[in-house]
């Protein structure tokens, strides 16, 4: 299926570019040019900046709640979380748990300008949702607040989201959830506190009317953020919400 972009007009969003690159020439370049293993600077394995054994150390979020991606000890429909309070998502993919190694990924991604981690997160995220149908027709990468963006430079979520979008063949549509309003840092917060910090703080546009749309973002914690943004979406008209992370904290 042809990917369908949204993406006009989206302003003044991920300033450093789209940073996308052809196909045949990413594969030839990755055939001259093996990538190193983002994680010890070993020779990457089948091409991706990732080795064999590194990749056994990523800690899989294999065992969890489908509902909201917490880990669980032992299977089941739900969470106890979610037995109690039902996210505004149906569903969720988060294939990781946020610890080491690939907490190092994220954070450089996230925090340091590494767009080649983010590339690899991307990769390891899509290759979870490649098995996947949720039936989703648009993406919806988490947006960031104007401050946020003026002191981090670009969106992680849409960097991440781009690639999937084109892999997957889901419409992107970057300006369709925006942040009404800043909001203090999560960290450091409980639950209660989360969810009272980032209610009311989203809002969606018309392009969602009557679309599945999947949620795109980094990592979730305790849900709240992705709770809260789903339910603008649901607000403004989408059939579905789900949720995609790389990692569940």
């Amino acid at each position: 299926m042809k990917t369908a972009s949204l993406e006009a007009g989206r302003g003044a969003v991920n300033l450093t570019g789209t940073f996308t690159v052809d196909e045949m020439t990413r594969r030839a370049l990755a055939w001259l040019l093996p990538p190193s293993c983002q994680l010890c600077g070993g020779a990457g394995a089948e091409g991706r900046a990732l080795c064999n054994a590194c990749a056994q150390e990523l800690p899989r979020n294999e065992c969890c709640c489908p509902r909201c991606g917490l880990a669980l000890s032992t299977a089941a429909p739900l969470c106890g979380r979610c037995l109690k309070r039902l996210p505004a998502f149906e569903a969720a993919c988060v294939p990781y748990r946020y610890a080491f190694p690939l907490d190092r990924l994220v954070t450089r991604f996230k925090f340091g300008s590494d767009l080649a981690a983010g590339a690899l997160l991307a990769e390891l995220l899509g290759d979870a949702l490649a098995g996947r149908d949720d039936a989703c027709d648009l993406l919806v990468p988490m947006p960031l607040s104007r401050e946020r963006m003026v002191e981090r430079g670009y969106n992680q979520a849409l960097e991440l989201a781009r690639p999937i979008a084109k892999r997957l063949g889901l419409a992107l549509a970057p300006t369709a959830l925006a942040r009404t309003r800043h909001t203090a840092a999560q960290v450091g917060l409980d639950r209660a506190e989360r969810r009272r910090n980032v209610k009311g703080a989203f809002a969606a546009t018309d392009a969602v009317r009557g679309r599945t749309v999947a949620l795109l973002d980094d990592v979730v914690t305790t849900g709240a953020t992705a709770h809260a943004a789903a339910r603008a979406l649901l607000r403004a008209g989408a059939k579905r919400a789900v949720l995609y992370a790389v990692a569940r904290d």
